[in-house]
């Protein structure tokens, strides 16, 4: 049983596109711009959208798709921000969603990535008490925003109550 090396397009999808006048890139076929043939789920990717892209209904189909994916994961993302959990990961992972078609997002996805990793190289390079210093002020302001967040969004004063529950018992 021999096994196939290349992920290339489904072949009924390019004989489609291209009987429409659509060009086609085929991974290595005459006239690509691949130096090498891709391999694995992300060459799969890379080829279904490209295949979706050569295609001017499923290039706009694309960009909006991507787009309110994109939005729905950020706008969560957004609501967890105050919350504690997976906030600023969910507002990332939206921006990769939205790199994937838009040059801009792509452009802030790297941005957030020099920061990010500048800030962990600049963090893990600091001794255990300040790492530690550091730990303590991020869990006072989590601490601190969420309290804000429940008094003012669902009207739950924890302080009050926990100040009147020590009271009481």
């Amino acid at each position: 049983m021999e096994a196939r090396t290349t992920a290339g397009p489904p072949k009924g999808a390019v004989r489609a596109a291209k009987s429409r006048g659509y060009a086609v890139p085929v991974e290595g076929g005459p006239g690509t711009a691949l130096a090498e043939r891709r391999r694995g789920w992300r060459g799969r990717v890379h080829t279904t959208l490209e295949l979706i892209r050569a295609n001017p209904t499923g290039r706009i189909a694309l960009k909006v798709f991507i787009g309110l994916l994109g939005a729905i994961v950020v706008t969560v993302g957004l609501a967890l921000i105050p919350l504690p959990g997976p906030g600023w990961l969910l507002v990332i992972a939206g921006l990769g969603v939205w790199a994937v078609e838009f040059h801009w997002a792509r452009r802030l996805l790297a941005f957030t990535r020099r920061h990010v990793n500048a800030w962990t190289r600049w963090v893990t390079s600091r001794s255990l008490p300040v790492r530690c210093a550091l730990g303590a002020v991020g869990l006072v302001f989590v601490s601190v925003v969420v309290w804000l967040s429940l008094k003012f969004s669902l009207g739950i004063d924890l302080v009050a109550r926990a100040m009147h529950y020590l009271a009481t018992h």
